[in-house]
């Protein structure tokens, strides 16, 4: 008898379990990862962050009392891939909102998670996705690539070749700065802001040599170096991730290239200081919020969950995407909790348009409501603007050390043309 009332209670706890109202006490949210494609030598780190914060936010009540249940999946850095999970997140698990990875998937994907209004919250924060009128549902969580390249550019401009010793023969003799770009042609997240990049260099009264393709899995560029050698360039800009941009800066030290570096925010990291050395120093880059370890409001929890979930992964190999991923699923975390107090999102019942008008919401935000916490500017979102901030967070290595170069704010430096800057 009391082995019949046992069988029956186990049935009924797992019938409980498959229930709508069970269903009911978590919010799905889907993750597209680069775990081992051309992209995964940044693509695994931001993977371990990603469940670290949702451990965390999950164990400080989830959302509105709901657990976070999250579904990552790597795609291998391949469009088709990320087409066929996001096609599995919507129809079979009933996500409530979609974080995405790369570039080309996350445009590729664009017409479709706009159609079916999902929001979709990126790593890949093209320009392109920012314009609301063209792509409502799409949004980045850090300072867009072409606001950040302009940045980039503009803080070299005024802080090495202005009043650098190394320079002064070349200003003193009237000869003007000169731009290369470095950067994997056919990549969608590479080439996204090689257009505003220039028209800034245009801006700053720059001289443009040719472009160098340059693969995100290139372990030598010798002839890529020695091509840009002859142009006698004085800044090379860098647009892949962090493995492809520290063999370029090595051979461009061994070669004796004799321009300064500046990265985009996903090839600039410690990974870059570990692997480049002394060829590393004075490179300029930016960066979506602080790196891993630095002395910044909720540091600690960051650290701690990554011992905490992940405790056989050294803190030496930690790196900022680590941080990033708190700052990408703070900010998923609040907007759902948001949306969910408005009406209560239900597996299987539409949500987006709540989601999306709950990220819309957003002014200052800053993660997890610390001031200053994980050093992101602060994000502010509005239906006719979808970057995040038009501040800039610019870095320099430094007797082998990532520190803060200075702090821009685009909008406000260049107030003419920051409107007319949406979209690029």
């Amino acid at each position: 008898m009391k082995k019949g009332r046992l069988i029956l209670g186990v049935a009924l706890f797992f019938i409980f379990l498959c229930s709508p109202a069970f269903a009911q006490q978590e919010i799905v949210v889907g993750s597209i990862n680069d775990l081992t494609g051309a992209t995964s030598d940044v693509g695994k780190d931001m993977a371990l962050g990603i469940r670290e914060c949702v451990a965390y936010i999950n164990d400080r009540g989830g959302i509105n009392g709901k657990k976070m249940k999250l579904l990552l999946y790597d795609y291998g850095y391949r469009v088709p891939e990320a087409i066929t999970i996001y096609k599995r997140f919507r129809d079979f698990d009933k996500i409530a909102m979609l974080s995405q990875w790369g570039t080309g998937d996350t445009e590729a994907l664009s017409p479709t998670v706009n159609k079916d209004q999902m929001v979709a919250l990126s790593d890949s924060f093209s320009g392109h996705l920012c314009d609301p009128k063209k792509t409502p549902y799409n949004f980045v969580y850090g300072t867009d690539y072409s606001t950040n390249a302009r940045a980039c550019l503009t803080s070299w401009y005024d802080n090495i070749w202005m009043k650098d010793e190394k320079w002064k023969k070349a200003r003193e003799a009237g000869k003007k700065p000169k731009l290369v770009c470095f950067y994997m042609f056919a990549s969608p997240y590479a080439s996204a802001p090689i257009k505003a990049i220039k028209d800034q260099a245009a801006l700053l009264g720059m001289e443009v040599g040719k472009d160098q393709d340059v693969s995100l899995t290139a372990l030598d560029t010798k002839s890529q170096v020695l091509a840009a050698k002859a142009e006698e360039p004085t800044i090379i800009w860098h647009g892949n991730t962090t493995m492809s941009v520290a063999t370029a800066v090595k051979d461009g030290y061994a070669l004796q290239l004799g321009a300064d570096h500046i990265v985009n925010n996903w090839g600039f990291d410690q990974n870059l200081v570990r692997m480049t050395g002394k060829a590393g120093e004075g490179v300029i880059g930016a960066a979506a919020c602080a790196f891993f370890g630095m002395d910044v409001p909720m540091m600690k929890e960051v650290m701690e969950y990554a011992q905490k979930i992940n405790p056989t992964v050294p803190k030496e190999k930690r790196d900022i995407r680590t941080v990033q991923a708190w700052v990408k699923f703070g900010m998923i975390r609040d907007a759902l909790a948001i949306a969910d107090k408005k009406e209560p999102i239900v597996r299987g019942k539409p949500a987006g348009p709540a989601i999306l008008a709950a990220f819309e919401t957003f002014r200052d935000w800053q993660p997890f409501g610390v001031k200053g916490a994980l050093g992101r500017p602060p994000v502010t979102y509005t239906d006719t603007d979808h970057r995040p901030s038009s501040v800039s967070m610019i870095y320099i290595i430094k007797d082998g050390k990532i520190q803060l170069l200075e702090q821009i704010d685009m909008k406000k430096k260049f107030a003419d043309k920051w409107m007319s800057w949406l979209g690029w």
